[in-house]
């Protein structure tokens, strides 16, 4: 398979899944709106989230997948499946045994992840009750980025990529099947756990099938082989997983701090973020992701070739791409907050208030987007240079910085100051990356992107001020984007963003800013 149609496979699926994404995040909102319960719930979902990513997803892929396909290369498959099964075994067993532990001392901790709930009669109990149905997630998902990593070997990549839509696809059936059967004023909360915890087994038995059906199906050994007898390769592998997790886990402790420190905001604190930060996240999964992805190849057979020059000119490109399309995402975001988050949430227990206060977070993360678009194209220059040990001295510098500036900023901010010390700490880290290339010699702005970053600013600019103008044109005519107009706020925020879209494009195209034959070049490049 080749890489744009593998980029184009997986990137579909991952737009899939962001939608699908925001109907359950809209249906959230409805149902538990920025109360008690939804907190509650927001912590008990990032709990087994925050192991996730420590354990599996890209640390777990980024060292099984060569090793994998290498042992399918000289070995033939029978080998292949031997060590994937170790793995899957070793896996299993420890996650098995991590799970019961942290079931039986959930009450502890909790009380470290979220000590402000306290504070609420009844919220630190809510949220150890969800977080014991969420957690066996962990064990699940941790099993499907293996067999992710198993099918994607063999370039078999829809059934992994569509694997996060069962999870929402399930919150969302959870919502309708499951509430009406709890006797609790918090039915729509437990119901969510309850959907979490299902589509962790939903993922498994989903990928199971599409393993058995490419002929690659293994069975699980016993534990005792599994955990005290490993295998020269399970050993590679852990050896391989060790940069990757103290990555990952520099980066879990800022979610853990900003919930810790959100939990004495106050009731609805971090629901409001949650919300905002999905919303954040979008083009950066999409477009920063896409962008990541592209550019990873193409600088490693240059790094590799010894073509510096060559290597330089496409991360410029990239800047290009990533700069654009996060600067026209930033401006859509700041203006528009209060229209997008009215008329996606606003409905059910979801108020105008929380309208409000979740448009502000959102704005102020906005802000970070074009920081986090630059270290999406930047950081893979130093993979392809087979450099890991830099992107984590630059996380552990966030980590230290985000605490200091959460802790000095929720004080007279709030909730706000929060989102606002994650959006310095993004930018500092982008700039990290600039100034680190610089300093080693193997990065220069050339006089291309020098030429069409003055074009993106003013097509930047352009696009402001005609949103700006068209925005408060509308607003002057219609004041409550929700309640009182209905699908009419819709339609009227959909011709906003197309005109945010159409006044950004023509002035960048126009100006020379960028081209439509750059953006394929830059796609299909293999």
């Amino acid at each position: 398979m080749s890489l744009i149609k593998s980029i184009t496979t997986v990137g579909g699926f991952t737009l899939v899944s962001r939608i699908v994404g925001f109907v359950r995040d809209i249906l959230i909102a409805k149902f538990l709106g920025a109360s008690m319960m939804a907190d509650a719930f927001f912590v008990a979902l990032r709990f087994p989230n925050l192991f996730r990513s420590l354990f599996a997803e890209g640390t777990l892929n980024v060292a099984f997948v060569p090793l994998f396909a290498g042992e399918l290369h000289s070995g033939g498959k029978k080998r292949a499946l031997t060590f994937a099964r170790s793995v899957f075994s070793f896996l299993f067993y420890v996650l098995l045994i991590f799970t019961l532990f942290m079931e039986v001392f959930m009450p502890a901790f909790m009380f470290v992840l979220a000590p402000g709930f306290e504070d609420i009669p009844g919220k630190l109990e809510l949220t150890t009750h969800l977080s014991r149905i969420t957690f066996p997630f962990l064990l699940c998902v941790s099993l499907v980025s293996l067999l992710s990593g198993v099918l994607n070997s063999v370039d078999k990549f829809w059934a992994a990529a569509f694997t996060p839509t069962l999870l929402n696809l399930m919150m969302i059936g959870s919502l309708f099947i499951v509430t009406p059967f709890i006797q609790s004023d918090f039915a729509p909360a437990y119901a969510l756990a309850i959907g979490v915890c299902l589509a962790g087994f939903a993922e498994l038995i989903f990928l199971f099938y599409h393993i058995k059906k490419a002929g690659l199906l293994f069975c699980l050994i016993g534990p005792i082989r599994a955990l005290f007898h490993l295998t020269k390769r399970v050993k590679l592998l852990l050896k391989k997983m060790a940069p990757g997790v103290l990555g990952s886990g520099v980066y879990q402790i800022n979610l853990f701090l900003d919930t810790l420190f959100v939990s004495f905001v106050g009731a609805g604190a971090i629901s409001w973020l949650n919300y905002a930060h999905h919303l954040f996240q979008l083009p950066i999964g999409i477009i920063g992701v896409a962008i990541g992805t592209a550019l990873l190849p193409v600088l490693s057979k240059h790094i590799k070739a010894g073509e510096k020059e060559a290597a330089n000119t496409q991360l410029n490109r990239g800047l290009e791409i990533s700069l654009a399309m996060s600067l026209a995402s930033m401006i859509g975001l700041v203006l528009l907050a209060h229209p997008i988050i009215a008329v996606l949430f606003e409905r059910g227990a979801f108020t105008m208030t929380d309208t409000e206060q979740t448009s502000k977070a959102l704005i102020v993360f906005a802000f970070g987007l074009p920081a986090y678009m630059m270290t999406k194209a930047l950081s893979p220059f130093f993979y392809a240079r087979s450099d890991t040990t830099t992107p984590v001295k630059i996380a552990i510098v966030g980590v230290i910085l985000n605490a200091i500036l959460a802790l000095s900023l929720m004080g007279p901010f709030g909730f706000v100051g929060i989102a606002l010390a994650t959006t310095i700490t993004v930018w500092v880290n982008a700039f990290q990356y600039i100034w680190r290339l610089k300093k080693q010699g193997e990065f220069v702005l050339d006089n291309m992107f020098k030429y069409r970053i003055k074009r993106i600013i003013l097509a930047g600019i352009v696009m402001a001020i005609t949103l700006y103008y068209s925005f408060y044109t509308i607003s002057y005519y219609l004041q409550n984007w929700q309640h009182e107009h209905g699908y009419l706020s819709i339609i009227l925020l959909g011709t906003l963003v197309g005109i945010g879209i159409m006044s950004f494009t023509i002035i960048l195209i126009g100006t020379g800013g960028i081209t439509i034959r750059d953006i394929k070049s830059f796609l299909h490049r293999k």
